[in-house]
């Protein structure tokens, strides 16, 4: 789907402050409130947008430590069952993908403290199909989740 100005700063504008309300957003942007209203409706439609949710950052409650986790499965096993397993007994992982290369899955955890991350590995070892893991810390977050520029590129064409 091609996005256009008018989506781009309209998915800013919910980015900034998703509680506003349509008509709020259709002020700011100086168009009709129908205009926004269609236009959410297609960017969901479309999948560009999701859900129009706060962004929540863990370290707001005492999750300051960010790691990643390799983990290597069971093949006999498979992706998916690890990652429902994963997903439904760590609720640490915050992110979790598949991917090529030395591992077979990716994950993005978080956790109070370097003990508590310990933890977390520990149980997801104990995670039937998981073979074997590798962490590390991540020592600064720079951003994440940013999709903005990439928006706005898109919408230039």
């Amino acid at each position: 789907m091609r996005i256009d100005a008018l989506d781009a700063a309209l998915i800013r504008l919910l980015t900034d402050a998703p509680q506003l309300p349509v008509l709020e957003c259709a002020r700011r942007l100086g168009v009709a409130r129908g205009t926004v209203t269609s236009r959410l409706a297609r960017l969901h439609e479309n999948g560009v947008i999701e859900g129009i949710v706060p962004r929540v950052d863990p370290r707001g409650f005492g999750y300051a430590l960010t790691a990643f986790c390799q983990v290597e499965i069971d093949q006999k096993v498979g992706h998916d069952e690890v990652a429902e397993a994963l997903a439904s007994a760590i609720p640490e992982v915050v992110d979790m993908y598949t991917v090529t290369g030395a591992s077979d899955m990716q994950l993005r955890l978080v956790a109070h403290s370097a003990e508590q991350l310990q933890g977390v590995l520990d149980r997801i070892a104990l995670v039937p199909g998981v073979a074997r893991t590798a962490s590390s810390i991540a020592m600064r977050t720079h951003f994440s989740g940013r999709v903005l520029p990439l928006v706005e590129h898109a919408a230039r064409g």
